[in-house]
């Protein structure tokens, strides 16, 4: 009986952790425990991702000033501003979603494709829409900095390692100039509040309270929430 459970024990302890098979193509796929372990890391940097490839960064950065502008610390709340930049940017990026999943994971899920295969055709997607909202000159810069002397026949060529840092410069560049756009008419008010307030001899009155309301009706009055959404969305074009 002893025996019997010292030969079981080793069979248990025979079994390789990890298992390598190569395809007739050269491709190699791994385990499914690797897979898994592969797909946690992928998760624990979702938050990086989701932030550096895709709108998120634009949209959140819009909506903070807009709410200063506006004169509201906390209305809306950093939560609502999050999931509504969250949700706006699953709208945005769909198209760039839908091909990745037609491309890579799809075929993957099938068994058609290897790993690193479905990786690969799934960047492919998220390239594009990088490489269109990234301006040249952001791309020459950090070609630059890197110092590979390396020639780029066509945007397809550049790695992410260079496009990354080129697209958030271009994206805070540009969450910049909207927010800028949208910063003039509410200093405008807060102006004209603050000369009237001063012409009456009511210095010691802040202007900030008095212009407040003034401000809420006119981003109402607009249809302000939509105006924004809407520039947002139509912001992603093709970007030179």
């Amino acid at each position: 009986m002893l025996a019997l459970s010292s030969n079981v024990v080793a069979d248990t302890a025979g079994i390789p952790a990890v298992t390598l098979t190569k395809s007739g193509d050269g491709t190699e796929n791994y385990t499914v425990t690797i897979q898994i372990l592969m797909l946690m890391t992928v998760l624990s940097l979702l938050p990086a991702l989701l932030m550096m490839v895709t709108s998120f960064t634009r949209i959140i950065i819009v909506f903070s000033i807009l709410r200063q502008a506006i004169g509201l610390n906390q209305a809306p709340s950093n939560q609502i501003l999050i999931g509504l930049a969250l949700f706006m940017t699953f709208f945005i990026m769909s198209p760039v979603l839908d091909e990745a999943n037609k491309v890579g994971l799809e075929p993957y899920l099938n068994e058609e494709i290897s790993t690193m295969e479905a990786v690969r055709r799934a960047s492919v997607p998220f390239h594009g829409f990088m490489i269109n909202q990234t301006r040249v000159s952001d791309l020459e810069l950090f070609v630059n900095i890197s110092k590979t002397k390396k020639i780029y026949e066509t945007p397809e060529d550049v790695e992410f390692s260079v496009l990354i840092p080129a697209f958030i410069t271009s994206e805070l560049k540009t969450a910049f100039q909207i927010g800028f756009l949208l910063f003039i008419p509410f200093l405008i008010i807060d102006m004209v509040v603050a000369s009237i307030l001063k012409a009456m001899g009511m210095m010691m009155l802040s202007p900030l309270i008095i212009s407040l309301p003034f401000k809420i009706m006119l981003f109402v009055m607009v249809d302000g929430w939509a105006m924004v959404m809407g520039t947002l969305a139509s912001s992603f074009g093709t970007v030179s």
